[in-house]
Parts: C-alpha cells; sequence; structure tokens
C-alpha cells in the first residue's frame, strides 16, 4: 500500500501532467490571431461530441493545396525546376531534340529566354521529362534529384522548403482524427515519391495532375508500368474537386489553398452542411519568403496568383485568409 506523502506525489504529477497538456500549444509557429483562432475554434467545434457541430471521425477530411500552400512556388514550380534539370538526359536518348523548340531554349541555359517559355512550351517539355520510363524508374530520379537539387535563394534542399506553420497545422488535424490529403495541380506521381516523409501523408491520400501508364512486361517477363505522355486527369480548378469526388467520395470539412487554381475547391467546400474551415495564403512576406497577389495591391504573379476577386469572395463567403507577415511567428524550420 502506497504512502500518504507518496500518493499525494502521484496526484500532483498526474495533475500537472495533465496541466502541461492542456497547455501546450499545437500550433506554435502561427502567431494569435483571427486565423489561428480560426483553425483551433474549428477543431474544437467538430470534434467534441457535445458540440451541434460535431463530425464524426470517418468524415474528417482536410485537403491541401500544395505548390504555395505547403511549400514554396516561386519563381517557378519546384517540379518545374525537375523537368528543366532533365532536358538533357531526354535529349541524350532522343539526339532530333536539340535543335528543336523549347528544348534548344532550355539546353542554352539562358535564364531569360526560359523564363519567357509559354504555357505550351512547359507542357511540351513536361511531356518528354514526364514519361517514357517505368513508375519505379521515375520513382528513382525523382528522389535522386530531391536529395541533390537546391533552391537557388535560400541554397536549401526543395523538401526544406515546406512552411513549417501549415506541417503543425497537418500533424494538429490528424492528431484531432481528421485525414490529410494533398490536392494538388502538380504531378500526382512527383508528390507521392515524399508525401509521406516531408508531410507524413501516405502516397494514396495525394491527389494530382496524372498522366496515363501502360501495362507490359520487362525484358525478363516482370509486370511493369510505363509513363506515357498522355493526360488523364488535370487537377487544377474545377478538376480539384472533380478528383476529389473521385478520389475520396466525400466532400472535404476543411480546405487550404493559395490561388485561384484552389478557388473551386474550397467553394465546394464550404457548400457543404455544418461547420466548415476554408483558408488561403495570402503571400505578403517578401523579407522571409515572397510577396505577391496581386489582391492586397502587392505585386502581381503568374505563378500562385490571388486577384482581388478572389481575396473579395474569400471575405464575402467567410473564408479566411491567412498573412503570412502577420499570422506566421516561423516560415521555415531551419530560420
Amino acid at each position: 500500500m502506497r504512502s500518504k506523502p507518496l500518493l499525494l506525489l502521484v496526484c500532483v504529477l498526474a495533475a500537472w501532467s495533465s496541466l502541461a497538456r492542456a497547455q501546450t500549444d499545437p500550433l506554435p509557429s502561427w502567431n494569435d490571431g483571427p486565423a489561428k483562432r480560426a483553425i483551433m475554434q474549428f477543431v474544437r467545434a467538430t470534434t467534441d461530441k457535445a458540440s451541434q457541430q460535431f463530425v464524426p471521425p470517418e468524415e474528417r477530411i482536410a485537403t491541401f493545396d500544395q505548390d504555395g500552400t505547403l511549400w514554396v512556388e516561386h519563381p517557378v514550380y519546384t517540379q518545374l525546376m525537375y523537368c528543366l534539370d532533365r532536358v538533357p538526359a531526354v535529349v541524350k536518348t532522343k539526339p532530333e531534340l536539340a535543335n528543336v523548340e523549347p528544348f534548344k531554349t532550355v539546353l542554352s541555359g539562358n535564364r531569360a529566354a526560359i523564363a519567357k517559355l509559354s504555357l505550351p512550351d512547359l507542357e511540351k517539355i513536361a511531356m518528354a521529362t514526364l514519361s517514357g520510363m517505368t513508375v519505379e524508374q521515375f520513382q528513382q530520379d525523382v528522389r535522386q534529384w530531391l536529395a541533390t537539387a537546391r533552391d537557388p535563394r535560400w541554397k536549401r534542399l526543395y523538401t526544406e522548403l515546406t512552411y513549417l506553420p501549415m506541417l503543425e497545422l497537418m500533424m494538429y488535424l490528424r492528431a484531432n482524427g481528421y485525414r490529410t490529403f494533398i490536392v494538388t495541380g502538380g504531378g500526382q506521381d512527383f508528390v507521392r515519391v515524399y508525401a509521406k516523409e516531408v508531410y507524413g501523408i501516405p502516397p494514396e491520400q495525394v491527389i494530382g495532375t496524372a498522366g496515363a501508364v501502360t501495362y507490359g512486361y520487362d525484358q525478363s517477363g516482370r509486370p511493369i508500368l510505363t509513363k506515357d505522355p498522355k493526360l488523364l486527369l488535370n487537377d487544377n480548378n474545377a478538376g480539384k474537386p472533380e478528383s476529389i469526388h473521385l478520389m475520396i467520395g466525400r466532400r472535404p470539412t476543411a480546405a487550404f489553398g493559395n490561388s485561384t487554381g484552389d478557388r473551386q475547391m474550397l467553394e465546394f467546400t464550404k457548400a457543404g452542411g455544418g461547420e466548415r474551415l476554408a483558408m488561403l495564403v495570402l503571400h505578403d512576406d517578401a523579407k522571409r519568403e515572397y510577396a505577391y497577389g496581386p489582391a492586397r495591391g502587392l505585386p502581381a504573379t503568374k505563378v500562385g496568383t490571388l486577384p482581388p476577386a478572389l481575396y473579395d469572395q474569400a471575405t464575402k463567403q467567410g473564408w479566411v485568409v491567412i498573412s503570412m507577415k502577420t499570422d506566421w511567428k516561423r516560415v521555415f524550420a531551419f530560420k
């Protein structure tokens, strides 16, 4: 039988432990403000069985755009950098492309000229560099590239340029029974390579733009899937709610984006009944990351555009706009 002093000590320690857990901030990289309070209130309301807004665990779905929402998208998308870096290898196997645009421009190394390539030019590069190999070969190549390729501004691996506040948010949601999905306009196969390691999201919970694959056999008779130069699913704009329906089969309870490509996903989420959370990341911190909009008078951009009309829609429809400058104490884990 325990002595009274020992029993008292056990009770005190238990009470202290409970108090410490209650005081632990699940979002330490967020400043106290409307955005953080909205997240905390949403989680409390949807996970408390006594709440009228309680959401059963099986319906707790949170979808996240990736580029500009979970990691840096400027000055160009990370996957585009991968594609540009792969052009020499593609031309080596197909020498006839060396004098064909836009491959000729990429091989020149002229950054100004490369920056002026049109969307159709970039699509040609993507099709050529993201197809023609087995799925396993592609995954291996992406891993090797991510292990060494560095962002020109921070000199860091691209996988280090994830936003710490958003990583905390995903962990907080998962700790409260939410399943977190990436719903990105980027390549599905590309993001699935690193999603588990970087975001804690398994590959089956990554939805993205997808190319067709063909089933076949290698020289030893082993079954393989080969990536084809054919678009199967464009996971952007209206394609996001369409692919959510196709791949998840449930309307999200919470959705997070940063640009026009995410508008329909946030609309679709907020259109559901009960408590819903829709949030937009506003890039307004040129010192710690980048500043672009052109909402709120920020500089215009072709990458991750958030125009005044979308900002106004967010305000009118009750979406929460996250100011990177004022809502985040820290942007990256390494700073």
